[in-house]
């Protein structure tokens, strides 16, 4: 039996004064043991922390008793250790950085909520949009089959990226999922003032489905991408499928790793056989970059940096 648990949840409500809440919440997080990341703004709090089963159940129960989080759901996974190293608690202008001119507030405009059997059908649905509204690189690692892939990088360019691909969407239901539903609630919203009509979010994300008795993932392929040191987490029960492909070679991937170089940090899939191969960097730049952190680790002399660049056949430089 695991000993560790990971939390991920949200909750839109009003937190007057987000500083204080913030300073004070850490304290308390600090106190209990957890590890995680959580922010805080006047529209809410959305967070991750990882503790051991006793602890992430007080800090549970330590939520609950507070009245604008009494409702709050937790999504839990079992976990063998802690999934980060520290822990965070940060005041933000909004819980989810969609960056809007207009601010969209989910407690008054949202899309309309589909529970994972409703879900599941509107995947079959051919008059159904269904809408990753996470970055590319998550999309990379699993998503749900037909779904369509925004290239975007940051959750704040969905909205131009969508005004720019209007004709994908007219005169089509629009169903919107990500992780574990904050960024819907929001985005959703948005949709229905930018003129779409039927809009709808898979409720509680994919996290949600994934552990849904009745649908085990069903139509899920690849892994779902977090924001901790697990980085990836199976969805599909029924049939699990591998979408990703690793950057140097194209084949099946779920290993994400950063590239050595700290002033490009590129989130790349590889296999450890390649990570090594090509000095765990995208490209023959990063690779022969002075602050390439691969080269510093493994105390590569200029000899010895050049005899594994002349092994590489073709440098990955046009990548």
């Amino acid at each position: 039996m695991s000993s560790y648990q990971v939390l991920l949840y949200y909750k839109y409500t009003t937190i007057d004064n987000p500083e204080q809440f913030a300073a004070e919440h850490l304290a308390m997080c600090k106190e209990i043991g957890l590890k995680g990341r959580i922010l805080v703004a006047e529209e809410g709090i959305n967070g991750t922390v990882s503790g051991t089963v006793e602890e992430t159940e007080k800090y549970i129960e330590a939520m609950h008793a507070d009245a604008r989080f009494a409702d709050m759901v937790f999504k839990i996974d079992a976990a063998d250790k802690h999934a980060f190293q520290k822990m965070h608690v940060r005041p933000r202008p909004e819980i989810v950085s969609l960056s809007l001119e207009n601010d969209v507030n989910p407690l008054e405009i949202t899309g309309n909520y589909m529970e994972p059997e409703e879900f599941r059908e509107a995947l079959k649905d051919e008059n159904t949009v269904i809408l990753d509204a996470r970055n590319d690189y998550e999309f990379d690692l699993g998503h749900f089959r037909g779904a369509i892939r925004p290239d975007i990088e940051t959750f704040r360019d969905l909205p131009e990226w969508v005004e720019e691909n209007r004709e994908l969407f007219e005169d089509k239901k629009v169903v919107t999922y990500c992780t574990g539903g904050i960024r819907c609630e929001k985005f959703s919203g948005w949709l229905k003032t930018a003129g779409f009509d039927d809009v709808s979010q898979l409720h509680g994300g994919i996290a949600t489905y994934g552990k849904d008795e009745k649908v085990k993932g069903d139509l899920w392929d690849g892994m779902m991408y977090v924001f901790d040191e697990r980085i990836a987490v199976p969805i599909n029960r029924v049939d699990h499928t591998i979408v990703g492909k690793d950057y140097f070679d194209g084949t099946p991937c779920e290993r994400y790793i950063n590239c050595a170089n700290p002033y490009c940090n590129k989130q790349i899939l590889a296999s450890e056989e390649n990570e090594e191969k090509y000095l765990r960097s995208c490209s023959h730049d990063c690779r022969t970059h002075p602050a390439n952190l691969y080269v510093k680790k493994h105390a590569l002399s200029p000899e010895d940096l050049e005899a594994r660049l002349a092994v590489l056949e073709t440098p990955i430089s046009a990548k």
